[in-house]
């Protein structure tokens, strides 16, 4: 059983900077495959950006503006240059066992 409860979010001004913080229950670098995903309203779920067998991996409209890190129980999502369309509720979610684990979501809104 992994807990995962993230936190961090808000509303940001498009331009802006927000950092995601998912706390976890469980030892992250005995973790090999965790990341971050969000859906937008009306939208299926996405990945955003992962970290598996020690590699990251973004999605196309995330790159080189978000960046993915972890402690040993705490992964991040730094997310820069916010635009509108970044807009959702994220997620944090580990593998386990063949099994996945979700945080119950935090909203990110960016508008002026």
């Amino acid at each position: 059983q992994v807990q995962l409860v993230e936190s961090g979010g808000g509303l940001v001004q498009p331009g802006g900077s927000l950092r995601l913080t998912c706390s976890a229950s469980n030892n992250l670098f005995s973790i090999n495959f965790k990341g971050w995903y969000r859906q937008a309203p009306g939208k299926q779920r996405e990945l955003v950006a992962i970290i598996s067998g020690g590699r990251t991996n973004f999605a196309d409209s995330v790159k080189g503006r978000f960046t993915i890190s972890n402690t040993r129980n705490r992964m991040y999502l730094q997310m820069e240059s916010l635009k509108p369309e970044d807009t959702a509720v994220y997620y944090c979610s580990v593998v386990v066992d063949s099994r996945d684990y979700w945080g119950q979501g935090a909203q990110v809104t960016v508008s002026s």
